[in-house]
């Protein structure tokens, strides 16, 4: 199998890219496909030990830089690095594209060079989020794609977040939940209320509104939402983690008798800040458009990049394109919204 890698994309660009595909080429026997600055990438490679790797430079001259607006530099940087991966998945000279660098501009390399799975009317970003769930997290989307949403919008994302859960992560008949203020029907914003009948009337198991703090414990499997909401809720949930992680360790410093108690409970703690790691997960697929993308974090280092790249070959290797675009030829899931707007 072979993954194109952003190495031009992410704070750390090159060295954390070229690091990672070292990493995940030797561990997960892929081919890497390096994207980006020939020069640059070359002199990274000489840091690491190649020998018997397939790690193929594929040469692009351009860069869409964090700051740039996306649209515009996709149309105008046509030797970019997302723009050159994007069309080597569109010509199926590599089964799955990561990148950590400008996720807009990832969405619109995306759109422009793939773009979207026949009958798929707008993406969805999507994300695993720790939770205390027997299998430890849950699949939330959308998480920044889409910050203006239609009811249609969100049941699709509720099949296409239904067919990612069982079939990459393995959940059977995966529990469907709107996020929501409030878990009674009429609680909610307009659009909660209007995509929760046509939820209802799928074929999916949907369980109703979930708040957010039923997302941590674990309610639901897969959780939707607007990427506007979606996105707000995953910040604020990861500056929530980092917190609690500095002030446990500052209110433990401070007390000296804490400090041996954290001696003992220190793999307890390593076990608790890895289950809390972003870098764990990897990156997050972009669902909807006709190829496999991962975005994976802006400030991801080397070991979040080869998770991202191992979350690539597994949606690859499920066909998890094929399966959604099956899933909604197959089901009735898109005559409710059909009928909603006329």
């Amino acid at each position: 199998m072979k993954i194109a890698l952003d190495a031009m994309g992410g704070d750390h660009a090159p060295a954390a890219a070229v690091h990672a595909a070292v990493w995940a080429a030797r561990d997960f026997g892929l081919t890497v496909q390096l994207v980006g600055q020939s020069a640059a990438i070359e002199a990274e490679l000489a840091h690491h030990k190649t020998a018997g790797l397939d790690l193929p430079i594929i040469p692009a001259s351009q860069v869409i830089e964090m700051h740039e607006h996306p649209a515009t530099a996709v149309k105008s940087k046509k030797d970019a690095s997302m723009v050159v991966g994007m069309n080597l998945v569109k010509r199926g000279e590599s089964a799955a594209f990561v990148s950590a660098g400008n996720s807009g501009g990832v969405l619109a390399a995306a759109l422009f060079g793939l773009g979207r799975i026949k009958g798929i009317k707008r993406p969805a970003l999507s994300v695993i989020f720790p939770n205390t769930s027997p299998q430890g997290y849950c699949f939330l989307l959308d998480v920044g794609a889409n910050t203006d949403a239609r009811p249609e919008y969100l049941l699709q994302f509720a099949l296409m977040g239904h067919h990612y859960a069982s079939e990459v992560l393995n959940m059977a008949n995966p529990r469907i939940g709107l996020l929501s203020t409030g878990e009674e029907e009429d609680k909610g914003s307009m659009l909660v209320q209007e995509v929760t009948p046509l939820l209802k009337a799928s074929p999916l198991n949907f369980i109703g509104n979930v708040e957010g703090k039923d997302v941590p414990a674990g309610l639901a499997d897969v959780v939707v939402t607007d990427g506007f909401t979606g996105n707000v809720f995953i910040k604020g949930a990861e500056g929530v983690a980092s917190m609690i992680v500095k002030q446990l360790e500052r209110e433990i410093k401070a007390r000296p008798l804490a400090v041996l108690g954290a001696l003992l409970a220190r793999p307890a703690f390593r076990a608790l800040k890895a289950r809390l790691d972003y870098r764990e997960y990897g990156g997050g697929p972009l669902l909807g458009v006709n190829g496999v993308v991962i975005i994976a974090h802006g400030r991801s280092d080397a070991y979040a990049i080869r998770n991202a790249i191992r979350v690539a070959k597994q949606a690859a290797e499920k066909n998890i394109v094929g399966v959604i675009e099956r899933g909604l030829n197959e089901s009735a899931i898109d005559q409710p919204a059909r009928e909603a707007v006329g």
